[in-house]
């Protein structure tokens, strides 16, 4: 299942070296605009302690996470859906991620100029969500005027629908509301998915600061935190500096290192979780000699969508699923006493997939 993530900001706010971090690739991070302008793409792997003891129970001869994917896009600036900055190609970019990871500068350095000549997370996060509500306004504003017409004359079921759902979506922008705030039915985000709106991709906010503000109150954070909680967004804080030297350490060295800072776990860590989470992510695994590996699926999906993640042809021919939770597994002390004491399902088509879910699936083509 490949779905993205964007991370987006203004320029010099940390994003490429977050992203070196997160991929741990020696791309451009200039100290400049437009450092980047095509978007650097890297795959993530989703961190996940139940792979280790999955492994230690099969022994198996590979084992392979989940993953997804992240994508670095080049900075916004003010006028951005206007053309300034390259704004529109930009834009572009970030309509075709599911996710949106907005970098907000927290920190003062007079070595790395802002592009606004100040820092403020306030005014830098309005700056990036207005570009992105004045984008979509012009996408929906340029729809409404090619079929209201159509709509109010002849009747048509379909186009006043379609005109009443944008026109509620405009309205809004217009208020300067994002489209993720209204609430829509089934059939309304039905139509609203072929426009690809900015404002509709769910955000996450990644406070970047400085290495010796770690652990340390900082007002520019709070502000962020105030906005995100308003919101009903999430806050990531973390040093994009340091976490760029964590990802050249091996595991052990870099528990030591987090130790030393008094950081439980990487801001990597837990952007990544946060970013799965946001994309309404879940894990199912596929467990044997052979290989342990995880699964990405939607929440909601059942178990013949899931086995067509694997292959189509699973789907196709979905018989039923051999079904062990992760915990039952996990208190049972392995398959074969999960298997004695009754607790491997027999699951159909209508089964919904849960998190942790250990999967055997039968199929006949």
């Amino acid at each position: 299942m490949s779905l993205t993530a964007g991370i987006i900001g203004l320029p010099n706010v940390g994003k490429s070296t977050l992203f070196n971090a997160i991929t741990k690739k020696n791309i451009l991070a200039a100290n400049y605009p437009f450092a980047t302008i095509d978007p650097n793409v890297g795959i993530v792997t989703v961190p996940d302690n139940r792979l280790a003891i999955l492994e230690s129970m099969y022994v198996p001869e590979e084992v392979i996470p989940t993953s997804f994917e992240f994508r670095d896009i080049a900075g916004l600036v003010k006028g951005a859906s206007l053309g300034e900055g390259l704004g529109n190609k930009f834009l572009a970019h970030i309509r075709e991620v599911d996710a949106i990871c907005e970098v907000v500068r927290c920190f003062e350095d007079s070595e790395i100029i802002h592009v606004e000549n100040s820092v403020d997370p306030k005014r830098d996060i309005d700056i990036i969500n207005l570009e992105l509500i004045l984008a979509d306004l012009e996408v929906v504003e340029s729809r409404i005027s090619r079929i209201e017409k159509k709509a109010q004359t002849t009747k048509d079921k379909a186009a006043l629908f379609e005109l009443s759902v944008l026109t509620k979506i405009r309205d809004a922008l217009l208020e300067d509301i994002p489209a993720r705030k209204l609430e829509y039915t089934k059939d309304e985000l039905a139509i609203i998915k072929s426009f690809h709106l900015l404002t509709m991709k769910p955000l996450v906010y990644l406070a970047n600061i400085k290495e010796s503000d770690i652990g340390k109150p900082n007002p520019y954070v709070d502000i962020v935190r105030d906005i995100a909680k308003k919101e009903g967004t999430e806050v990531i804080e973390m040093c994009a500096k340091i976490e760029s030297e964590l990802s050249e350490l091996n595991d052990d060295d870099k528990a030591l290192f987090l130790s030393e800072l008094g950081i439980p776990e990487s801001g990597l860590d837990r952007l990544i979780r946060a970013t799965y989470d946001l994309l309404g992510l879940a894990t199912f695994f596929t467990c044997g000699v052979k290989e342990v590996r995880a699964w990405t699926f939607k929440k909601g999906m059942k178990a013949p969508a899931c086995a067509g993640i694997i292959h189509t042809d699973f789907e196709r021919g979905f018989i039923r699923a051999e079904v062990i939770g992760y915990d039952d597994l996990i208190a049972c002390g392995g398959e074969k006493e999960v298997r004695e004491k009754g607790k491997m399902r027999l699951e159909g088509k209508e089964y919904v997939m849960q998190d942790g879910d250990i999967c055997h699936f039968r199929f006949n083509v």
